[in-house]
């Protein structure tokens, strides 16, 4: 039997990233797409990569400075070899995304009547508006700073935009440094559009980089510029809060949010025209190599483009527009509790609305009958109206418990402002267990009915984010089962008192139940095939990449068992290994909404045991990670969920990549005169209006 813990059967996590950006770039690069939704996914693949450098390679550079022969996963890879792959990797992969741009997307725009207009080729009249408003809305707001023994180089926010200004000639004082900086407020806007009648076009805009490289002169009467660059740092965001240390973790992470805009630097983006000389000079400010530098044509920072489909009015240059639908039990019993109470509910996002977890908790508020409401937050909008109803709820004398996650990263400061309205208003705030995030996904309502109290539950894959509930697919699950309650609110015990761990009914949850349990089902398939049973597993997640899991996927597989694995992001196993993994697919669907709900199905010798889940196979969802796991168990909504979660995803073959055995994904297409299928188009099709 081979070794199946061996390093050449695993794949590098951050490669697994990068590659999952590469697909989001092959979206950009599809002309099936629409013109403007091409330009979001080109976006979404630089919003992406900040974070990736941010979190993951800020992650590798620690590594190295304590030990660059540190490896750093079951891949067998150092610290330096990985770091050096990944360099590697991204400058292609940004090279590539930047030549789409300026040869493909913004040529295909400017024939859609919607241009951007260089410096170069601007009209009279458009140097004309761009020159007042420089001097109107720009100047006044902009600080240049010559650097010189009394101006040190400025401290540099965290992916903010600024400007190297090369100069020639003596200031007023008779200075002459030679170099300067000019950081772009962000509260400038990154994309000015021009008004029609003087841009020619009906949508017509304008770098701010361009505004300021023109009139940047005007910054420092009497100099002469010899070169004007933007350039853009990026910086380790890992927050450090000394578990042992801290006594309050809310004060701990108030104190530590402002450092991250100036933490270590780990990327430096400069425009493609900077002088080699300016180069290093920031490469030496930064303590950078050119290893870390990535030159770039066009705006250091593309995210800022994601706003022009929304200002661009062009509905035939978008996806469709689609209303999501109502599940037909609530259409027919507005009460949601009466809903709930006729049988268990499944919603699938987008397609279905999130209307009904809103009215689900406005009704609890407001309800004379509803005794106490407890809900984990992860990730919700600043303006959510969740939140609102708990407080709402609070204020009405309601027992209002929520754990907030203020670990969630990139929502802490959002997440601590929610933390301190609800406690404002009477609720009780917790923030779970240190050192384990709460990324559970779990609402329970207590409510008085005749001569008991009943518990009424949500559970779900995904975010209680009204906002990103209309662009993730996820699915929700609302019962009144009584096992199913007490599960829920013996967890909501645990994070909010002092206990062991009890037995549930029905959920598994980590730190504790989760992994032995994913473990066992998997080994137990592995057992019928090897009694000569049909045995099979798929699996939906965003990632996977725990090793012991993957080795006994390995082992399932070497059994016999017919394994699909649908992998939204980075998967560390290699599929279709002679003797390893041959019976193991894996796949990745990307579209045009974000692949987020965990779904696991195990034949079981028929019984088809069916879990969903707010947790990856991932060592931190599963070890260092408070997550639910709940099974489905009314009959018909099981296989409602095989269908749309699964089932779809397996025929589809128009948006969907499948990894070979060298670890490399490949995109699917219909053969000849097959039909096409798009699990997301299918799913809007069937759900959606």
């Amino acid at each position: 039997m081979p070794n199946f813990d061996a390093p050449e059967y695993f794949i590098n996590r951050e490669l697994g990233l990068l590659a999952f950006n590469q697909r989001v770039l092959e979206q950009a690069e599809d002309a099936r797409n629409p013109l403007l939704e091409r330009l979001k996914f080109l976006c979404i693949v630089s919003s992406n990569l900040d974070e990736f450098f941010e979190v993951r390679v800020a992650g590798l550079k620690e590594q190295i400075k304590y030990d660059p022969a540190t490896v750093t996963g079951p891949d067998g890879l150092t610290a330096r070899q990985a770091f050096n792959e990944v360099c590697l990797t991204a400058h292609k992969l940004v090279d590539r995304q930047y030549k789409h741009l300026n040869e493909v997307i913004l040529p295909d725009l400017a024939k859609e009547g919607i241009r951007f207009v260089r410096r170069n080729h601007w009209s009279p009249e458009q140097s004309d508006w761009i020159r007042n408003y420089f001097f109107h809305e720009l100047m006044p707001v902009l600080t240049p700073i010559g650097l010189d023994p009394a101006h040190p180089f400025p401290r540099v926010l965290n992916k903010s935009l600024n400007f190297a200004v090369e100069l020639e000639g003596k200031d007023a004082f008779g200075r002459n440094s030679g170099t300067a900086i000019v950081q772009a407020p962000r509260s400038l806007p990154r994309v000015i559009r021009l008004p029609k009648e003087v841009a020619g076009s009906e949508y017509g805009f304008v770098f701010l980089t361009s505004i300021l490289h023109a009139h940047v002169g005007e910054l420092f009467s009497g100099m002469h510029v010899k070169g004007c660059y933007q350039f853009r740092v990026t910086r380790n965001s890992n927050l450090l809060v000394d578990e042992e240390e801290m006594k309050n973790l809310r004060l701990a992470l108030q104190g530590e949010l402002s450092h991250r805009h100036y933490g270590d630097e780990v990327r430096l983006e400069i425009a493609d025209n900077c002088s080699p000389e300016m180069a290093s000079f920031l490469l030496g400010q930064f303590d950078l190599t050119q290893d870390d530098l990535y030159r770039v044509h066009g705006p250091v920072n593309l995210v800022r483009l994601m706003q022009i489909p929304d200002r661009v009015d062009r509905a035939d240059l978008k996806f469709a527009p689609f209303i999501p639908t109502l599940p037909k039990e609530v259409v027919k019993q507005p009460d949601i509790f009466q809903a709930i109470r006729n049988g268990d509910i499944l919603l699938h996002q987008p397609y279905q609305a999130f209307t009904p977890v809103i009215d689900f908790i406005q009704q609890a508020a407001t309800d004379p009958n509803v005794m106490a409401i407890r809900q984990t937050i992860y990730r919700t909008s600043t303006d959510s109206m969740l939140m609102e109803a708990l407080i709402t709820a609070a204020q009405n004398g309601k027992e209002v418990t929520v754990v907030v996650e203020l670990m969630a990263r990139f929502d802490e400061e959002a997440n601590i402002n929610w933390a301190q309205r609800l406690e404002d208003a009477g609720a009780h705030v917790v923030y779970g267990v240190v050192g384990y995030k709460t990324h559970a996904k779990m609402l329970l309502v207590v409510r008085r009915e005749e001569d008991r109290l009943r518990r009424y539950v949500h559970l779900g894959t995904g975010n209680y984010h009204p906002r990103t509930a209309k662009l993730y697919t996820d699915f929700g699950l609302f019962t009144c089962n009584d096992e199913i309650g007490s599960d829920v609110n013996d967890i909501f015990v645990q994070l909010t008192g002092l206990g062991k761990a009890t037995k549930l009914h029905h959920l598994l949850q980590s730190p504790f139940s989760l992994h032995p349990a994913m473990m066992n089902m998997v080994r137990r398939e592995a057992e019928h095939a090897r009694a000569g049973k049909k045995a099979q597993i798929v699996a939906k997640m965003n990632s996977l990449l725990e090793p012991q899991i993957i080795s006994a996927l390995y082992e399932a597989s070497e059994a016999g068992v017919k394994i699909d694995l649908i992998v939204r992001g980075v998967c560390a196993l290699r599929p279709g290994i002679l003797g390893v993994s041959e019976n193991i697919r894996v796949r990745s669907v990307i579209g045009r909404f974000l692949e987020h709900s965990r779904i696991f199905y195990f034949y079981n010798d028929g019984e088809q045991t069916l879990y969903m889940s707010s947790a990856d196979w991932m060592q931190r969802n599963f070890f260092r990670r408070v997550e639910t796991c709940f099974p489905v168990l009314d009959p018909k909504l099981k296989k409602r969920v095989i269908k749309e979660g699964l089932d779809y995803y397996l025929s589809d073959n128009t948006q969907s990549w499948e990894m070979n055995a060298g670890g490399v994904f490949e995109r699917k297409a219909p053969r000849r005169g097959a039909k096409h299928h798009c699990a997301q188009v299918e799913l809007l099709a069937e759900l959606a209006q």
